[in-house]
């Protein structure tokens, strides 16, 4: 997990800015932290993306909460 910006569980968000998780800086910190690997990061946050469904849907009183933009979409292959 990159930093002090890292999720509180089973809320999902940043320990430090309350944003929700993964926030800006997290990200940033991910993406430095990963570099090219980019398979290696998307396999990362497809297993946090379903652990957090699976507890924000709990918290929810089972009504299902779907992470996916929130965890997936930011992280793009570069433009080539």
């Amino acid at each position: 997990m990159p930093g002090r910006h890292t999720p509180l569980r089973p809320i999902w968000l940043c320990r430090v800015d309350a944003n929700p998780w993964p926030c800006g800086e997290a990200k940033l910190a991910l993406l430095a932290r990963y570099g090219d690997d980019l398979p290696g990061l998307l396999a990362l946050l497809t297993g946090l993306s379903a652990k957090a469904t699976e507890h924000l849907t709990q918290l929810d009183s089972g009504r299902r909460i779907d992470v996916t933009d929130r965890f997936l979409t930011w992280v793009r292959p570069p433009d080539r």
